[in-house]
């Protein structure tokens, strides 16, 4: 029975990007376009080349870890709505860190200005851990809040106290003993470790859950709180601390993208990947690797949908593409349903052979 719900666990989001594929294909037909050429430039745009890949592999860092943000509250039953706001601090303070590291060797400045990223998204996730384990205010709402919190601090802060020249406004660049090191670079895109650390917070993240006491408990908060509370586990506590860690993630994801890509603090450096990771962890079923797939996936889809554009094709098609893969897996009853009914019926086809 467990390996059956883990393959089905690993089916339903497969079926439902096939499903999403085939829907989008349909839409691409009214629209007077050939689907099979729209796929094919789209694939071509995510990995046609090195540099497509490589620009995928960009995209794809932050999202793995927005993702495993809101993945990790969902396992311990919290709505993390904020990753959006928890990534634009730690962006915000590893890049006021980074700037002031000029005389700090990397091997120490690196790990510091991550770790300052990763703190102050703690900070603002246990917010509203707090606010939610002390008083009962939902965590939607005060995560909501705090992101516009976020949103318009850092806008000030590059408005204001850390403008610098003209145009978008922006703040000085890091110190370059904080950025890290490029690993490689092609037509002005650089891949840095930040995929590694992505990759290495989500076997963290599943070791923290699967294998230790603390992650017991979290899950077992996450499954029933009242039955967990009489059992002897602390609640509250256990809220405050799956939010900080959640948070630390999309901190971490802000604070990757200051020192491997803008190497400083811009308006609209999250760029809504905070909310991504909210489908990102829908489409990953909150299990740590299915969430690196998944934001494989969306890496992909909108790397290529640049591609499709030269096609002739919007790329909004994407954006149906994706909707239509999360309506499916959160609705997973929908595609569990279908899977069940093409089961009955091959096995109703076997016993009418044998009769």
């Amino acid at each position: 029975m467990m390996i059956e719900s883990r393959v089905r666990s690993i089916l339903v989001p497969i079926l439902a990007v096939l499903i999403a594929l085939l829907i989008a294909s349909i839409i691409i037909l009214l629209i007077g376009k050939n689907p099979l050429m729209a796929y094919a430039v789209m694939l071509k745009g995510a990995f046609g080349s090195v540099r497509d890949l490589t620009n995928t592999i960009v995209k794809t860092t932050p999202l793995i870890l927005t993702g495993l943000a809101v993945g990790f509250g969902f396992r311990a039953g919290v709505f993390n709505i904020g990753a959006e706001g928890q990534m634009a601090m730690g962006a915000l303070f590893a890049t006021i860190v980074g700037m002031n590291l000029g005389t700090v060797p990397p091997f120490l400045a690196i790990p510091i200005t991550m770790f300052v990223g990763m703190l102050m998204g703690a900070i603002w996730a246990g917010i509203a851990g707090f606010l939610k384990a002390k008083t009962g205010a939902h965590e939607v709402i005060t995560t909501i809040m705090l992101n516009w919190i976020a949103y318009y601090l850092g806008n000030y802060m590059v408005a204001a106290p850390l403008a610098v020249g003209s145009g978008t406004p922006k703040s000085p660049e890091i110190s370059a003993s904080a950025r890290l090191p490029v690993i490689i670079s092609v037509q002005a895109i650089d891949l840095t470790p930040g995929i590694i650390i992505a990759i290495i917070a989500a076997v963290i993240m599943y070791f923290l859950l699967e294998r230790t006491s603390m992650g017991y408990e979290i899950k077992a908060v996450g499954f029933n709180p009242y039955a967990s509370e009489y059992g002897g586990i602390s609640v509250s506590k256990n809220v405050v601390l799956s939010m900080a860690v959640s948070g630390a993630l999309a901190g971490l994801a802000g604070a990757l993208e200051v020192m491997g890509l803008h190497h400083r603090y811009l308006g609209a450096l999250t760029a809504g990947k905070g909310f991504d990771g909210i489908s990102i962890a829908l489409i990953g079923q909150n299990h740590p690797i299915g969430i690196i797939f998944a934001a494989f996936l969306i890496g992909s889809l909108r790397t290529g949908s640049n591609a499709m554009q030269f096609a002739g094709i919007s790329k909004h098609i994407v954006m149906i593409i994706q909707g239509i893969v999360i309506f499916l897996v959160a609705a997973d009853r929908i595609v569990r349903t279908m899977m069940d009914y093409a089961k009955y019926k091959r096995m109703k086809s076997e016993v009418g052979v044998e009769g």
